[in-house]
């Protein structure tokens, strides 16, 4: 059991040598293999929904735990597949984006094909389970957001990230299907503001999966993958980000100015020095090698890492809004 790689490998994406990984434990591999770095995003939209059902009066503890359970593994077996599918298709050789970044199993020889399929049938089985009980207690309309689900986890890197409709999926996924679905998982019931204040954490990790796209533009022009900045081309992309890191904000303004929302969401504010670190960053065309004062083992990504510094920090002040919005309703001081 080697817990500080556990914490290291949901903090960052560790890069790691083969002999290094024949020494992990299994928890330690599966964290690295998923990805587990990026469920952040996944754990934030679960517990937006959580918080929000609460303020409203109808949170379950085992409830939302199943729903949250269900949404990481989902998410996990997601970046599994991703990897197996770029492996099947012959994506990743070559030194491809993918596995310069971070350990690619399957592309670096750290686990073979029949492994791979292991760890997506068992991390898609726990998410498969958690959903099928929550279909149990909730019914047909859990059916229906279980089968999205499983649509977004299976197609997402085929075909729709070929399509130039992987960015359009995550806004789905990471606002109305997690939080809007999770809430209703939770309440009982449906809510169209639920849904509208899911979509400033949705463009937070829609900008990250922009970032990375634009980042490996070439690479993935140049493979036939027609992701959303390839089709745009790379200045407009840039500037397509740009306006969803804005968005954020003033759909955050809008939501408190409706009433939905209290001004205590303006917690998010405290992510405008990441946020002109991103502007910065977006605003000019991508350098050929990293800055010296750059953090190291992190390029080639570029405008991904700025943005998902950004994404972590506007999602966890977002949180840190809605619980002190819950506490102050409940106190009777809102």
């Amino acid at each position: 059991m080697n817990v500080s790689m556990w914490a290291k490998a949901v903090s960052v994406i560790p890069r790691v040598s083969k002999e290094e990984w024949q020494g992990l434990d299994v928890v330690s591999r599966w964290l690295i293999a998923t990805r587990s770095a990026v469920l952040v995003m996944t754990l934030i939209s679960a517990t937006i929904a959580g918080l929000l059902a609460a303020r409203d009066g109808a949170f379950g503890w085992l409830l939302w735990l199943m729903v949250t359970v269900g949404l990481l593994f989902a998410h996990a077996t997601n970046n599994l597949v991703n990897d197996l599918t770029d492996h099947l298709k012959g994506v990743d050789k070559d030194n491809y984006f993918r596995s310069q970044y971070g350990p690619q199993p399957l592309e670096h020889g750290l686990m073979t094909r029949a492994q791979a399929v292991l760890y997506i049938a068992v991390t898609g089985l726990i998410a498969l389970g958690a959903g099928l009980a929550l279909v149990s207690m909730r019914g047909e309309a859990t059916l229906a957001l279980l089968a999205t689900g499983c649509f977004f986890v299976l197609f997402y890197t085929w075909p729709l990230k070929y399509i130039g409709m992987g960015e359009v999926a995550v806004i789905l996924v990471w606002g109305p299907l997690m939080v809007g679905g999770g809430y209703y998982v939770i309440t009982g019931h449906l809510s169209t503001p639920v849904i509208l204040a899911s979509l400033p954490v949705a463009l937070a990790s829609t900008t990250v999966l922009f970032g990375k796209h634009i980042d490996k533009l070439d690479a993935d022009a140049a493979k036939g993958i027609r992701t959303m900045p390839v089709l745009l081309g790379e200045r407009n992309a840039r500037y397509v980000t740009i306006g969803m890191l804005t968005l954020q904000y003033v759909l955050v303004a809008a939501l408190v100015a409706s009433g939905y929302l209290s001004w205590l969401l303006f917690a998010v504010v405290g992510a405008f020095p990441w946020y002109r670190l991103a502007l910065r960053a977006y605003a000019q065309p991508r350098p050929k090698a990293p800055p010296p004062e750059y953090p190291p083992n992190i390029w080639p990504l570029w405008y991904s890492a700025f943005a998902f510094k950004h994404t972590r920090r506007f999602g966890g002040l977002f949180l840190l809004g809605l619980t002190a919005d819950l506490l102050a309703r409940k106190l009777g001081l809102l």
